[in-house]
């Protein structure tokens, strides 16, 4: 049901179910279906998410494939409009980049990625740190940051 979704939208979530299926297995627990929405600044309704997180899980085994994580945030996508998504991301960059230095260092960003995830292991980490930061300087700036959420 990814047709109604353009190319950025498909990457930008693909990009981030991509982070949060640590095993590789082409699922995410429900729970982290909440945390990525909020982690790309989308508005939530909780009793909507509970209702389509139960609709797509027929099956109740607690997880969503791509395609079915897709049809629940494209419900909140909708409404969504890039420029309101770029400013959301700003201020949730500005959260973690405590010092205002324009960058987060990568020892925090294994911090959160930790605290999403606390099943993800020290190689998978690693992985997911180097592909965000990209230049190898130890550190995330704003411009790997959104490409890191939005896949841009």
């Amino acid at each position: 049901m990814t047709e109604t979704l353009d190319e950025e939208q498909i990457t930008m979530l693909r990009r981030a179910f991509s982070m949060f299926d640590s095993s590789k297995a082409g699922k995410i627990e429900n729970e982290k279906v909440r945390t990525i929405l909020n982690t790309l600044g989308l508005a939530i309704n909780d009793l909507e998410l509970e209702a389509l997180l139960e609709e797509e899980d027929k099956e109740e085994i607690g997880k969503l494939n791509f395609d079915s994580f897709c049809r629940v945030a494209m419900h909140f996508l909708d409404d969504e409009d890039n420029e309101v998504m770029q400013k959301e991301l700003k201020e949730a960059f500005r959260l973690y980049d405590k010092d205002g230095n324009g960058y987060i260092p990568t020892s925090s960003l294994r911090e959160i990625l930790m605290a999403l995830d606390d099943q993800l292991t020290p190689d998978q980490l690693d992985e997911m740190i180097g592909e965000i930061d990209t230049d190898g300087s130890g550190t995330v700036d704003f411009e790997e940051f959104m490409e890191m959420m939005t896949g841009d």
